[in-house]
């Protein structure tokens, strides 16, 4: 069975089934796993001199077992792939966690402000409610394109042993690919990595949630504001999510008690949002996930 033809099982499973909790109090996720994996590598490698290079033959060591993992697996057959790859794509998970932000919001501010805390790094102690709702927002389009566009993207171009790897690079820069003392060295390779896997599929998350939601000359600002985000790729979905739903996102934020003055995207879009907006996002994530379903089952039928 093709790589496409199985990505589109595996698209099905992930929408239907999502994160099953009982089986993962249980068991590790696997994502748990290559996390572990590079806290080990962090804690034993990260010190002494030359740690750019450690950093950069350690990342390649995970990703290349990983990748090996993966095509273990994969000689098991195309329902063990299947299974795998919808494991590894969140998008059930996904907009689940951004829909409790917008139940929660609409119950009281609180009570938003705990559910984004759940899926955001940014201070949350001070947020009024269009903040809780652009970080919401936020997440869910710059996660649309890490945890579901990128993971199915690489399963594509080289099935399991393809978005394993991906995945143990994102779960690496996630952890130490920070402009830290200690991790600016080490993570640099992760962080550079990770900016070079996800490049193309930014830019199709970008292209997917615009078209659902298509607004006349909306693309020049996509392309326009997407380069101001301090992120080389999480700034197209972050944009085309904007300029879907005619709203301002970034901005200014707190990360542990210093405010960062980024600028907005979208600039003129509408500032004074809140649960419906969140709740409109998750519509949009849901069309653009039913458009990337589409477009795989075109390449499954034609290939």
């Amino acid at each position: 069975m093709s790589f496409a033809a199985v990505l589109v099982i595996a698209l099905l499973i992930d929408a239907v089934a999502g994160e099953p909790e009982r089986l993962w109090s249980r068991v590790p996720h696997p994502a748990v796993i290559m996390g572990r994996a590079v806290g080990w590598a962090d804690e034993m490698l990260n010190h002494g001199r030359g740690r750019v290079v450690t950093g950069g033959v350690t990342i390649a060591a995970l990703t290349a077992l990983a990748a090996s993992v993966g095509w273990a697996l994969a000689q098991l057959g195309w329902v063990v792939e299947a299974l795998a790859a919808a494991i590894l794509i969140a998008h059930r998970s996904l907009v689940d966690h951004v829909e409790a932000v917008a139940d929660a919001l609409s119950l009281s501010l609180a009570d938003g402000r705990a559910a984004v805390a759940r899926i955001v790094g940014r201070d949350t102690t001070d947020m009024d409610d269009g903040d809780v709702a652009r970080a919401a927002i936020e997440s869910g389009a710059e996660n649309f394109s890490d945890g579901v566009v990128a993971p199915a993207f690489w399963f594509l171009v080289a099935g399991l042993p393809g978005i394993m790897a991906y995945k143990m690079v994102n779960t690496a820069d996630s952890m130490i690919g920070y402009r830290t003392p200690r991790h600016e060295a080490f993570g640099k390779a992760a962080a550079r990595l990770d900016d070079v896997l996800n490049w193309i599929p930014a830019r199709i998350s970008a292209v997917l949630m615009f078209l659902v939601n298509h607004r006349p000359g909306g693309w020049a600002t996509v392309a326009g504001d997407a380069p101001l985000h301090r992120s080389p790729n999480a700034g197209w979905p972050e944009a085309a999510m904007a300029v879907s739903l005619d709203v301002a996102l970034s901005g200014p934020r707190s990360y542990e008690g210093e405010v960062r003055d980024y600028p907005f995207v979208n600039e003129t879009g509408e500032r004074d949002i809140g649960a419906t907006e969140v709740d409109r996002s998750v519509s949009v994530l849901w069309r653009a996930w039913i458009a990337l379903l589409v477009v795989v089952f075109i390449i499954a039928v034609v290939w």
